[in-house]
């Protein structure tokens, strides 16, 4: 990787081609979410990756990673808030134009301060906002850190079903048959460092069997090497992944700031 102002350059375009080509070069198939929910029982003997975009900022990052997939003949799943920094109609457009998955990334409950009445209504009119650009069957949680509410609560009310809803990961995916690997925090070993997005249940198990990664080249390296899961849910957050060196130089110093904060809020939870 290169090397900028004495950090190593991880989380560039460049390198999420290079992680791509090993995943393809070593016989991993792709799977957008929503495959993964119509096929879970013919893929229980197959080498899989579901590849997952929360797009919580900078959304114009996000179809630089489409347009990549898309070159690869690749299909994965972009999920999008409903604020500015993400919610770019063009953009969306030009992404499930590539053929790719788009999703909602609820936040309601966090939108609506905890009132499960307001949310399901704030989520099922912006769910059809999205259904403007594609047929939605999946949606994901928005962990907000900094909320005193997290979102996955909307359901404990309600049911996602019946809006048409046919996964949501922290729900749907098997967990026990499928490795979450997600690059929270700006590293792929920030279970440590994440308030929600994160499965407790199993990350024992996972660390115990050697399954931890920090940067990128450590996940190629046990691809290319035989060690990796044979099924993954591979989640990335593209704004924190470009080759513009100032752009990745802020990014980073950010997420350093971010992760401090995070640590913060595990250690001491924000209550109402």
């Amino acid at each position: 990787m290169e090397i900028i102002i004495g950090f190593t350059m991880d989380f560039t375009l460049e390198k999420y081609d290079e992680l791509l080509h090993a995943l393809d070069d070593n016989g991993y198939q792709f799977l957008t979410f929503e495959q993964y929910c119509t096929q879970k029982e013919a893929l229980s003997e197959v080498r899989f990756v579901i590849l997952r975009h929360d797009v919580d900022l900078k959304a114009e990052n996000s179809l630089a990673t489409a347009k990549i997939e898309h070159a690869l003949e690749k299909q994965a799943s972009y999920y999008f808030r409903v604020v500015e920094q993400s919610n770019k109609p063009e953009i969306i457009k030009a992404i499930a134009a590539k053929g790719h998955e788009i999703g909602y990334h609820y936040e309601d409950m966090s939108l609506c301060e905890g009132n499960a009445e307001n949310a399901i209504l704030h989520f099922e009119k912006q769910l059809n906002y999205f259904r403007q650009f594609y047929s939605v069957k999946t949606i994901c949680m928005h962990g907000a850190p900094r909320s005193l509410y997290d979102s996955r609560d909307l359901w404990k009310t309600y049911d996602y079903h019946d809006f048409g809803i046919i996964g949501e990961p922290y729900y749907d995916v098997d967990f026990s048959k499928v490795f979450y690997l997600t690059d929270t925090g700006r590293r792929w070993d920030g279970f440590h460092v994440s308030v929600r997005d994160k499965i407790p249940t199993y990350q024992d198990q996972w660390i115990e069997k050697g399954w931890v990664y920090h940067d990128t080249d450590q996940i190629i390296e046990a691809v290319e090497g035989g060690s990796f899961p044979d099924r993954v849910m591979m989640t990335t957050h593209p704004q924190r992944w470009t080759d513009e060196k100032g752009e990745w130089v802020v990014e980073f110093g950010l997420q350093s700031i971010k992760n401090v904060v995070k640590r913060m809020v595990i250690k001491h939870p924000l209550r109402e």
